[in-house]
């Protein structure tokens, strides 16, 4: 990508780091700060973070503008590339954040379309530093192999490879609009089947208890395989009770051992986001397969009262408000509800038929809902492996035919390469009298870089 930047001064840069740019800089207007959050996958997502104008002045060094590719150094899928749109104020980019910016001959969004190919994600896996936060800092950036066609050619390409994908961007919205509906399909089919009940006796749900509600208990971790099994909050949040939503913890066995889950069993999430706290869901697994932690409450409710029901009414639209409209928290933190927040929750109490007709009723739309969404998986997972496929092909060369009146691509890079030679080179700084080793300042005046031969980047992706 080195031989394919503008003849400029830092034409790839990152952002400032250490104290140049800390969170006290952070103002609610002025110039923008890219981030992270500010790169999706192949979209600039529009969060918002500001320094005064005054201190963007002094950072102009890191400046980004319309046009320019943004592209994280850090996260588990790299690189993570955008291109920058127009903005309303000036903007600058943050460590971990790298701006590129491209010679005017370049196609800006061939580039972009070849930093997201199958190809290029597979030859730069070995240029990522780190396991636990991987890296592709700006010297690996720097040496990503882009295939590089006839100028005439990229257009083709790039013209194609927007008339397919902009339709499977409207397959996409499409399907997550469904989604959405489906979602909403659940609610209404649960609201629906209690409805039928709501001229049935309304009880406190600590009068239909059959003990008192318990806390879990916490426990630190362990990777011993002797460890005691238990909950994740996931399990709960996803109503999966499986192997992936638990871990291992040290418990005292004395302490824990009313806290082994039992069929029928409902585990209320007693902290969460508000959209999540109060989430409830029952357990159906071997009794004894694993105890909670202190984040759950077990309820257990009598024999007049099917736990599977139960469940329903503590799920339903009005159970999620009652929760989320009794949820406490200081700012910032995470909203927490109490025991006497559900024992107070009030539940219709039909007869023990109403119950298993609700239940029953209730099942069967679940598992249409469950065929539908499955259905919506499958049309993700085929959009995604379409647009795969399309870049796959467009950088092996045959997305559109090729045409030999087309300008050799080597002519095109020589031209760069001569522009770029011809440009004045950087005056280093100014040497200042020896210091300390431990004080000395670095030179950090980077070298010109070199240019690759462009027939070796076509021989790379055999273009």
């Amino acid at each position: 990508m080195e031989d394919l930047l503008a003849c400029e001064p830092r034409a790839i840069t990152d952002g400032p780091f250490g104290s140049n740019l800390k969170s006290a800089h952070y103002t609610d207007s002025g110039a923008r700060v890219l981030r992270l959050q500010n790169i999706g996958d192949g979209q600039f997502r529009d969060e918002r973070a500001y320094i005064n104008l005054a201190h963007f002045e002094s950072l102009r060094a890191h400046e980004a503008a319309e046009g320019d590719l943004l592209l994280a150094s850090l996260g588990e899928t790299l690189p993570r590339v955008a291109i920058l749109p127009k903005l309303d104020e000036p903007a600058i980019v943050k460590a971990d954040v790298i701006r590129a910016r491209l010679h005017p001959a370049v196609v800006t969004k061939w580039v972009y379309y070849a930093l997201r190919a199958p190809q290029t994600q597979v030859r730069t896996s070995a240029l990522i530093k780190g396991v636990g936060r991987p890296r592709l800092g700006l010297a690996a950036m720097r040496s990503i192999p882009v295939p590089v066609p006839p100028l005439a050619e990229q257009w083709r390409i790039v013209e194609m490879l927007e008339e397919q994908l902009s339709r499977l961007d409207a397959a996409v919205v499409s399907v997550e609009a469904s989604s959405r509906r489906v979602r909403g399909l659940r609610a209404a089919a649960l609201s629906a089947a209690l409805e039928s009940v709501g001229d049935s006796p309304v009880r406190r749900l600590a009068d239909v208890l059959k003990e008192p509600l318990r806390n879990g208990h916490s426990a630190k971790a362990t990777t011993d395989p002797g460890g005691i099994r238990t909950l994740n909050l996931t399990a709960v949040t996803q109503g999966d009770f499986s192997d992936e939503n638990t871990k291992l913890t040290v418990a005292d066995p004395h302490r824990v051992r009313d806290l082994w889950l039992t069929r029928g069993d409902i585990l209320v999430q007693r902290s969460n986001t508000p959209d999540l706290v109060g989430t409830a869901a029952m357990y159906a697994g071997d009794n004894g397969w694993a105890i909670f932690p202190d984040l759950l409450i077990r309820v257990r409710v009598c024999e007049g009262v099917l736990p599977e029901y139960a469940t329903l009414v503590l799920q339903s639209r009005d159970g999620r408000s009652y929760f989320k409209s009794r949820a406490k928290g200081l700012a910032g933190s995470m909203p927490k509800i109490d025991q006497s927040a559900i024992e107070n929750f009030r539940i219709p109490v039909p007869s023990l038929d109403a119950q298993k007709r609700v239940v029953a009723e209730v099942q069967e739309q679940f598992d249409r809902v469950s065929r539908l969404s499955a259905e919506l998986d499958r049309a993700r997972k085929r959009s995604d492996g379409l647009r795969r496929a399309l870049l796959r092909t467009a950088f092996n060369g045959c997305l559109v035919p090729q045409d030999s009146k087309d300008e050799p691509a080597p002519r095109l890079l020589a031209r760069i390469a001569a522009e770029r030679a011809a440009q004045p080179k950087p005056k280093r700084a100014r040497k200042t009298a020896a210091k300390p080793p431990a004080q000395r300042v670095a030179d950090v005046t980077a070298p010109e870089p070199t240019t690759a031969p462009a027939l070796a980047v076509q021989q790379e992706f055999e273009l």
